[in-house]
């Protein structure tokens, strides 16, 4: 991870600690696009790999037969 990477990590880390956690799953995907973008503004592309696979695995799915919400 490149010294850009780890001060943007912890940058975001401590951003955290005095916001509330997302209480529902637009708030964390509104959430996780904004760190992406911001990753992406400043290059930290490893971060932003990492956040893109967070991003897909936060994002609702509907199952092909019933279309009921598959989560994850």
């Amino acid at each position: 991870m490149s010294l850009l990477s780890l001060k943007f990590t912890q940058a975001l880390a401590n951003g955290r600690r005095s916001a509330p956690l997302p209480d529902t799953r637009e708030r964390l995907l509104v959430s996780l696009l904004r760190k992406r973008a911001t990753a992406h503004a400043h290059g930290a592309d490893e971060l932003e790999a990492i956040l893109r696979d967070q991003i897909k695995w936060a994002m609702p799915t509907m199952d092909a037969e019933g279309g009921r919400e598959v989560v994850g």
